[in-house]
């Protein structure tokens, strides 16, 4: 208990990443000696001259007992790499985070982790893909891996949600609320709690999201998980980068396919050509990561319309949106019994309105 008490102060000083904590266990006999120890007992455990000098200037901020205070006010636990409930997955990277910070349940062990990342500012069809993948993943018990950022992250966390799956969210912040981050998604935070998941950061607490936090942050998202998923990616997005550290990995790399005139389908076209593996649909990645432990894959079952009205919009329906005009128009029906009907149909999970009354077949 008392080594953990020390090891979490060294953690909150920035440049004691994974390597430099490593080098530091690895020479004192107890991390409180390491904590208190001198420039010269620094140096000789293998730290740099202006880290050691650093640190013992820093150190006089830190007070590791009000530091486990205030865990202990935010209910921020901590996880070591010694201990038995650390994810075996991440234990295999080059440099794995010597401890890592937690809200929810850690327990990541006995699961199907996959990794699923995407643009900030997706399409209609991002949102499909992400949404319908995602469930049927959640279904064959998979578990989402993301990065609470809005656009597919969020739609990915949501989706997993609503599936009833575990979702494990990876910050660039600390778990600290005022440093939650984005801010919109701190609701998210607590329904991902709230239903057995987990969000994780390397990061202390009073970390704010700063821009360099993020590449470090995506190593994780990757590292928790089988493979990454990419489904809507600019030439310059983060997912790509968690795509990288996938490879670098040897963990899978999957890619949704997307129009070659939409920015949103440069990273995934470029992955593509590179090698990922091309994916159409959630089975896609259950035979490439030949889950034979997880769930036997659940087909869709085609949707049967149960009434005329319902046959009359399921024809012109498609999983490309249509506007509800469009809708009226083709099929001919009164306006007011196209909205009835499409309102039924949405409640019975047979269509989705994607916003603005564009409407696409739910699966």
């Amino acid at each position: 208990m008392e080594d953990n008490k020390y090891l979490i102060a060294l953690s909150h000083f920035p440049k004691f990443g994974p390597i430099r904590l490593k080098k530091i266990k690895k020479y004192f006999s107890d991390l409180a000696t390491a904590f208190k120890s001198s420039f010269n007992e620094l140096i000789k455990a293998g730290l740099e001259d202006s880290v050691a000098e650093e640190f013992i200037a820093f150190r006089e901020s830190l007070n590791p007992d009000v530091i486990m205070a205030n865990l202990e006010r935010e209910k921020i636990k901590t996880i070591s790499i010694d201990d038995k409930a650390y994810p075996k997955l991440l234990q295999e990277l080059y440099s794995p985070p010597q401890l890592l910070y937690y809200k929810g349940d850690i327990n990541l062990n006995d699961d199907f982790p996959l990794a699923v990342v995407g643009t900030r500012k997706y399409s209609s069809y991002g949102q499909q893909v992400a949404e319908s993948i995602v469930k049927h993943l959640v279904k064959n018990n998979l578990s989402i891996v993301s990065g609470l950022a809005l656009g597919i992250d969020t739609l990915s966390h949501l989706a997993c949600l609503e599936a009833g799956g575990k979702t494990v969210a990876v910050l660039g912040s600390g778990l600290d609320k005022q440093n939650i981050y984005p801010v919109q998604n701190k609701y998210l935070v607590d329904k991902i709690i709230l239903s057995g998941g987990v969000v994780i950061s390397e990061f202390p607490p009073g970390t704010p999201p700063l821009k360099h936090n993020f590449p470090q942050r995506n190593r994780i998202i990757s590292g928790l998980s089988l493979g990454t998923l990419v489904i809507e990616a600019g030439e310059k997005s983060g997912a790509l980068i968690t795509a990288w550290h996938s490879l670098d990995q040897n963990r899978e790399v999957f890619a949704v396919p997307g129009n070659i005139y939409s920015n949103n389908s440069t990273g995934p076209n470029r992955l593509i050509k590179m090698g990922a593996k091309v994916i159409t649909s959630a089975e896609d990645i259950i035979e490439t990561l030949n889950l034979a432990q997880a769930t036997s894959f659940i087909d869709n079952q085609k949707i049967i319309p149960e009434s005329k009205e319902e046959e009359i919009i399921m024809s012109v329906l498609s999983h490309d949106p249509i506007h509800i005009d469009e809708v009226v128009r083709l099929t001919r029906l009164d306006t007011s019994v196209a909205n009835s009907t499409l309102t039924i149909m949405e409640m019975k999970g047979m269509v989705k309105n994607l916003g603005s009354m564009q409407y696409v077949l739910a699966r």
